[in-house]
């Protein structure tokens, strides 16, 4: 197998969503460009610059709307282009730095987003994030006796690897078909879920059903936390870009569509929630309003108006 083929497997399992997940994602990319980067066969510095940049756009073009994986890439292609061997060095610097700090962030987010629950509070989550479930996981630790709704994560259901992460915890959990959120709202507490894009305004893209989640907790005045690594925040939307909406295959949600002359499947894969219905964003370097977004992306991801 030629490098440049095992970082196409890797961009087919992310498009296919085998690997999936924003975080994971992010990591897998990261893997993906550390490890071509030291088995290509480029003579000259111009020749692994050119490989590189082609291995990054292969992997940047498999989810439009995950910025995790734009912000990887990005952070791992910062490398010294002066000299071939260390180009190549920078790279694997640049790419474990980001997978080190990728863990550490999870843990910090856990130990930070815990102090928001309480002992005694049921916790609705969507989806699957590693975040969302950090914040949880870090509170069981610590004793809280909680309680978990999850959904089942329509078309794909990431619920059900949630709850199976959650009952290897030993976290009492139940399981709802999404169109039940709001039917069980009155009894949570708290509601975390995870991102796949945080813009420069608070505002969050998530997995489809978010949305109308977040209006459901706005309505009965529960509480709305996202937990998200800084690495989700997009600076592009500081030069009002617009966030790419993934559209999916409608075979996901009908398998025989095809049968139907005059109907249309849509499949979008995330959806927007207004920052007006999140009450904080838990991230490794703090819990702020999303109001605050605009400095994560400036101080952290070093990104201002003029880039």
């Amino acid at each position: 197998m030629k490098p440049i083929d095992r970082v196409t497997e890797i961009s087919a399992k992310i498009s296919s969503m085998e690997i999936r997940g924003a975080g994971r994602i992010a990591t897998a990319a990261a893997k993906a460009l550390r490890d071509f980067s030291q088995t290509e066969e480029a003579k000259s510095l111009e020749d692994f610059n050119q490989r590189m940049e082609l291995a990054a756009d292969i992997l940047l073009k498999t989810r439009p709307t995950a910025v995790s994986l734009s912000n990887a890439i990005r952070m791992v292609m910062k490398y010294r282009k002066d000299d071939l061997a260390a180009a190549r060095e920078s790279v694997i610097i640049n790419a474990n730095r980001f997978i080190e700090n990728s863990e550490k962030a999870l843990e910090k987010i856990g130990q930070i987003g815990s102090k928001r629950i309480r002992d005694g509070d049921v916790i609705l989550t969507h989806c699957n994030s590693l975040a969302a479930l950090s914040v949880i996981s870090a509170a069981h630790k610590l004793g809280k006796s909680i309680k978990v709704i999850a959904t089942e994560s329509r078309p794909r259901f990431q619920g059900i690897t949630t709850i199976g992460m959650l009952d290897q915890m030993g976290v009492e959990t139940e399981l709802i078909v999404d169109s039940a959120a709001r039917s069980v709202m009155n009894e949570v507490d708290l509601v975390v879920v995870g991102a796949d894009v945080i813009t420069a305004s608070g505002t969050l893209v998530n997995k489809i059903g978010t949305a109308q989640i977040a209006l459901f907790a706005h309505e009965a005045r529960t509480s709305f936390m996202v937990a998200a690594e800084t690495y989700k925040f997009s600076p592009q939307t500081i030069l009002g870009e617009l966030v790419t909406i993934e559209e999916r295959e409608p075979g996901e949600v009908l398998a025989d569509h095809s049968r139907y002359s005059h109907v249309r499947v849509r499949n979008p894969a995330f959806d927007v929630t207004p920052h007006q219905y999140i009450d904080l964003i838990c991230t490794e370097v703090g819990a702020i309003p999303p109001e605050m977004s605009y400095l994560i992306i400036k101080e952290r991801l070093g990104w201002e108006i003029e880039e």
